[in-house]
């Protein structure tokens, strides 16, 4: 691979990612060795702090690299990100949002039964608004559960999902553990 292309991918790894990335996992996605890898960040990563017009450098921290903004951005990246945030919710989020307050801990599949469509994206939505968290799966280690977070309840001013209107009809609602029920037992005899 020739090195303004190596550069190039480098970029665009990092930039999809979203998140640090091993050495390791950049070598064996491009093809070539983890001290190549190193070396190769390094580089990019000098260039990035040399070019003082750029709003993102490369952060490089055990063996693993991630693109992030730079510090003297964070006034409008803070800006937008608050934007976003603040911005409705669509009504397919707001009745995931309420699934998961009402009915937490739950897996992705039992959102999916209920609502009968992929919640995939406006599970995702919620992660980034920091309404929902999700956790490891303590029955099914390839899973998560979803459950509201503390911004959640700070945004309602309530100290639990307790507070919620009507939490004890709706959170142990037998219609809902039947279609619960219903897709576990559909996915066991798969």
């Amino acid at each position: 691979m020739a090195q303004a292309h190596l550069a190039s991918a480098l970029e665009s790894l990092l930039f999809i990612s979203g998140e640090p990335l091993s050495f390791a996992r950049i070598a064996k996605t491009i093809g070539i060795t983890e001290k190549e890898t190193a070396e190769h960040i390094q580089v990019l990563a000098e260039k990035y702090a040399s070019d003082g017009e750029r709003g993102l450098m490369i952060i490089i921290k055990d063996r693993r690299a991630a693109l992030a903004t730079k510090p003297e951005n964070a006034q409008a990246v803070e800006a937008l990100t608050k934007s976003s945030l603040q911005e409705h919710l669509s009504k397919a989020a707001l009745e995931v949002l309420s699934i998961v307050a009402y009915r937490a801990p739950i897996t992705r599949a039992e959102i999916e039964s209920i609502r009968g469509v992929n919640c995939s994206f406006t599970l995702r939505n919620l992660l980034l608004r920091d309404l929902i968290e999700r956790q490891g799966n303590p029955d099914d280690s390839r899973g998560y559960i979803y459950l509201p977070t503390f911004r959640f309840l700070q945004s309602l001013g309530i100290r639990s999902t307790e507070g919620l209107p009507d939490y004890e009809a709706l959170s142990e609602d037998e219609r809902l553990k039947m279609v619960a029920e219903e897709h576990n037992s559909e996915t066991i005899h798969r």
